[in-house]
């Protein structure tokens, strides 16, 4: 039974002033000082306490670091213009600043697009991409399965009226509601724990976080936000690794095999029973293994699929 405080298990935070923004970043140095680094990237809404049970794993071998992105977690919320290209920035910036040697990147959601986009925009700092759960909001009438559809359309017009939004932000980020929004993201309603709600909630506590809250949803319904994934998967040639739960109703598992088609060379998908839209959490020990297997296989290219059962049942 975990006893430490999530707080305790996400190695050493920090913090960064990147472009005169306070942004937080932690780390967990690996004695193996030839191992290929890694940055993970957290999904919407989330944060660094979202990978507490794998950045101490996965670390054993591998240096890796964290980073609240800029508007999430414990780094700044601006009331500024927000979109994957800022992410982007932030990360290869960070990289550059702390790490300047290929490193592999992990993303959950839109931690993904992130992860995606910066292998196209600076593959000189990509030894390889892991993608759980990836989105292409290109498609969102396909993405979004139906019975989500009506929630999706209420937000975008609370986020067309800042008050009214600002209201309700401060209703819903109680510890019942946010914990019944979380489990539409997992299979497995014992993975949503007062820990997880605990993470999720921290952040709308801070000085402007319902503005950034609403930039960044408003800026994920529009257009610009990412770039397709069909224009930017198929031209990438490094290792890619596609992680998706099959119970998955944030983007359905049918797009998950179409995503790897794209890119059949370098592109390897892993598939997992009753897990949601967040494998690294829901399945950590499934999905680290995974992670350091295909790390250490880089030398054996290719791609493939690979369906790992009931392991998290």
């Amino acid at each position: 039974m975990i006893s430490e405080h999530w707080q305790q298990r996400v190695g050493s935070q920090r913090d960064w002033v990147w472009r005169g923004w306070q942004t937080r970043y932690t780390y967990v140095r690996s004695p193996q000082k030839t191992s290929t680094p890694l940055i993970l990237l957290h999904g919407f809404g989330t944060s660094i306490g979202h990978w507490r049970n794998n950045l101490t794993v996965l670390g054993a071998s591998h240096t890796v670091y964290a980073l609240d992105m800029l508007g999430f977690g414990a780094s700044e919320k601006p009331a500024i213009n927000y979109n994957v290209e800022l992410w982007v920035e932030q990360v290869y910036d960070f990289w550059r600043t702390f790490i300047n040697t290929p490193v592999v990147l992990v993303g959950n959601s839109t931690g993904s697009l992130v992860t995606l986009t910066l292998a196209a925009t600076y593959p000189e700092m990509v030894a390889g991409i892991a993608m759980l759960s990836l989105p292409d909001l290109s498609v969102r009438e396909e993405a979004v399965p139906k019975f989500l559809r009506p929630i999706v359309s209420n937000l975008e017009s609370l986020v067309a009226s800042k008050l009214l939004f600002k209201t309700v932000f401060r209703v819903v980020n109680r510890p019942g509601i946010v914990k019944k929004w979380a489990a539409m993201a997992y299979s497995n309603p014992a993975a949503v724990t007062d820990e997880l709600v605990d993470i999720l909630l921290a952040p709308a506590q801070d000085r402007g976080s319902a503005n950034a809250f609403a930039g960044i949803l408003k800026a994920m319904v529009g257009a610009g936000f990412a770039p397709k994934v069909q224009n930017v998967l198929p031209n990438l040639k490094v290792p890619i690794l596609l992680i998706w739960g099959q119970q998955d109703r944030m983007v359905p598992h049918s797009f998950a095999r179409q995503f790897a088609d794209y890119n059949p060379q370098y592109a390897q998908l892993v598939s997992l029973e009753n897990v949601g839209h967040c494998p690294h959490d829901e399945c950590p020990d499934v999905v680290n293994q995974a992670l350091l297997d295909w790390i250490s296989g880089f030398s054996k290219a290719g791609g493939g699929s690979l369906s790992l059962g009931n392991l998290c049942s």
